[in-house]
């Protein structure tokens, strides 16, 4: 059995090879490389910020300021000149308004006041408009004459197709028409925004289509018929889409409302 006396040069050896690779192992460690700078990459909210071009920042930034329940102004909007049978479009600029109902009803006005947190609806008409229209900024200006937090405006887009003709078409020959069928589709759009700032709530939007025999439109009026038959339906169907846009926008305002409880002492 060897002496305690051998075990101390063996001791001593064996630290010294410990040392010696721990040294070596510290003197060839690689650290790994630095975090990524994530503002140059773009992921945080200042370099976000900084990236996005001004006029989308500027609706990016746009908060909801309504209260509620809220009071909403309402439009309806359509191209300039706009002139049908039975409605004319007032104004110049970019677009005409229409006060005129002629496919809408009181009824389904009604229906809107009616949702939850809508205190009324009112009707921007001629007198608080100026004669040029360019923006939503006049509209946004005449709700605000009216005391309304939100502005609802929409629009009826309706183009007539022949049978076999691939696109809408401009003119049809009353009583004359090549084809025997022909369809009127009508798309009316809504749209839900803050009166202040233009804030967006929500969209709404609803397509309806009616086939006709080109046959029996033989007067101007005829045709018009076909258009008011499209549109009524196509706005029935905006009520029932706005009440869904609706829903969602009265459920946000909801949770933002609710308060975060005090915690107990």
């Amino acid at each position: 059995m060897p002496s305690s006396k051998a075990f101390g040069p063996r001791i001593i050896a064996l630290c010294s090879i410990l040392v010696l690779a721990t040294l070596t192992g510290c003197a060839s460690y690689a650290p790994p490389g630095r975090g990524a700078d994530l503002a140059a990459l773009g992921l945080t909210p200042a370099a976000r910020q900084a990236l996005t071009e001004p006029g989308l920042q500027t609706a990016f930034d746009k908060k909801p300021l309504a209260s509620f329940p809220a009071n909403i102004a309402v439009v309806r909007l359509q191209a300039p000149n706009y002139r049908s049978e039975t409605a004319q479009g007032w104004g110049t600029g970019n677009y005409s308004i229409v006060t005129t109902r002629d496919v809408e009803t009181d009824e389904q006005f009604a229906r809107i006041q009616k949702l939850d947190q809508i205190r009324g609806l009112a009707m921007i008409n001629r007198m608080l408009l100026p004669a040029k229209l360019e923006t939503d900024a006049e509209l946004r200006q005449a709700a605000a004459k009216l005391q309304c937090d939100m502005l609802l405006v929409y629009t009826f887009d309706t183009t007539f197709h022949l049978q076999n003709q691939a696109g809408p078409v401009s003119l049809i020959t009353l009583g004359f028409a090549p084809v025997e069928k022909a369809s009127a589709v009508t798309t009316v759009s809504a749209v839900l925004m803050d009166t202040r700032n233009g804030y967006i709530y929500g969209t709404a939007e609803a397509t309806k289509t009616s086939d006709h025999h080109t046959t029996s439109w033989t007067t101007d009026s005829a045709i018009d018929s076909a258009r008011q038959e499209t549109e009524k339906e196509a706005f029935a169907a905006l009520v029932g889409e706005f009440e869904k846009t609706w829903k969602q926008v009265a459920s946000r305002n909801t949770a933002a409302s609710i308060q975060t409880p005090v915690p107990l002492r």
